[in-house]
């Protein structure tokens, strides 16, 4: 049985990155809004919250987990433009899908992902060879390079996708 935490097996960075990939890559953060809006169709409220996995968020968690995470990583990447190494702040995941804003209609995430996503591909389509070498310092996680970031963020796109349309599958929604 697939561990339900990872329906797509955990990130994979390889080293050396090839230029294919990161171009894969950033076609999926492009993809994810639609993909996430699709994942989620028509799904009631009971649906949204329910558990993708026992002791798992629900899909409404999910969903407004993604958008707090994307508007992390645009910022980190845009600090890492601007500014030699910058060390980020992390955040607990678990404790911001408890706050209060998360039982809020995912709309208001899925707009967000559209216009950040938007933005986040334009800026990344633009960068220069140079820029692409930039990091940032995750306390701890270590040097964090913008390649890596951009990988990581494109798998963390596919993860909480394939969390919610596995759940589908599972409950035949």
């Amino acid at each position: 049985m697939t561990d339900l935490r990872y329906p797509i097996g955990p990130a994979q960075i390889p080293n050396p990155i090839p230029q294919e990939t990161l171009f894969l890559a950033m076609a999926d953060i492009a993809d994810l809004p639609a993909k996430l809006t699709a994942a989620v169709e028509g799904l009631d409220d009971a649906q949204l919250d329910t558990p993708y996995r026992e002791g798992g968020w629900t899909v409404r968690q999910v969903v407004h987990h993604v958008a707090d995470s994307h508007m992390h990583a645009f910022a980190r990447i845009r600090f890492a433009l601007t500014e030699p190494s910058p060390t980020i702040m992390p955040y607990d995941e678990a404790a911001w899908a408890n706050l209060a804003d998360y039982a809020a209609p995912i709309d208001w995430s899925l707009e967000l992902l559209e216009a950040l996503h938007a933005r986040w591909v334009m800026l990344l389509q633009a960068l220069t060879e140079e820029q692409w070498k930039r990091n940032f310092l995750h306390p701890e996680n270590g040097s964090v390079g913008l390649e890596q970031a951009v990988l990581l963020y494109s798998w963390h796109s596919r993860h909480h996708t394939a969390h919610i349309t596995r759940l589908r599958e599972t409950m035949g929604w």
